[in-house]
């Protein structure tokens, strides 16, 4: 479903990300953990074509990010770890927009609305303006804003910051179905618990490269997944 291909990314002297090559496949949440300032986002911003790669390819469900930019969008959606929305318009408002731009017709958008609306316990406050939402509501209203299209992939950097507890458990019942459904998740968290409970694979990144990727259970062995992480930091 995604396939990142020796991605190369540098600003100035520094390679934000060097060399990474990771195939994330239908039905995988993948999980990707790295401290701050590994080249995470850099690496999130790229698959989405936010940035363009200084060498290498990413592809998703076989189509070019670079090439064809706006084929690879339709089939996927990202959630930054801080949304950035329309704060002039009303949740309603916004989540129509956002249908408008990906075609979903209305019945099945009013649908997929009130289905995580209801979830979220957002609906009451979709005729309010954005302005006026905390950070964890502007966040449930950015995935909800995701999901309308019903995507191939979804991309999430720190997906979790702002959410309450429910909330949480409700995205995380979400990312399983969209797998179950012959989707795929790649996001990136430092609550490694979570990952550990969650990821079918994990992949670490530190200063740029690749320090292991594999199945959950391969990677952390007996351990925990913060005991393998923080040990390879101090190596």
């Amino acid at each position: 479903m995604l396939r990142i291909e020796h991605l190369t990314k540098t600003y100035g002297d520094k390679k934000a990300v060097d060399d990474l090559s990771l195939h994330i496949k239908p039905g995988e949440i993948y999980g990707f953990i790295g401290h701050n300032g590994a080249g995470k986002t850099t690496t999130i911003k790229a698959c989405c074509g936010i940035l363009t790669p200084d060498e290498g390819e990413i592809f998703v469900d076989g189509k070019s990010v670079v090439k064809d930019p706006i084929g690879t969008k339709k089939l996927m959606a990202y959630i930054p770890d801080n949304p950035d929305l329309y704060e002039f318009l009303s949740g309603i408002k916004y989540l129509n927009f956002i249908a408008d731009i990906y075609g979903v017709p209305e019945g099945t958008r009013d649908e997929l609305i009130h289905k995580y609306a209801n979830i979220f316990e957002i609906t009451d406050d979709l005729a309010q303006p954005i302005s006026s939402y905390s950070h964890g509501m502007k966040q449930k209203t950015a995935i909800i804003s995701a999901l309308i299209h019903s995507p191939k992939l979804i991309i999430m950097d720190e997906p979790f910051v702002g959410l309450d507890p429910k909330a949480t458990h409700s995205l995380k019942l979400i990312m399983r179905e969209v797998c179950e459904n012959g989707g795929a998740i790649f996001f990136s968290t430092h609550v490694l618990e979570v990952a550990e409970k969650l990821c079918d694979k994990v992949a670490i990144i530190r200063r740029g490269k690749l320090v292991i990727t594999g199945d959950m259970d391969s990677v952390k062995g007996d351990a925990s997944l913060e005991e393998v992480f923080l040990e390879l930091e101090e190596n």
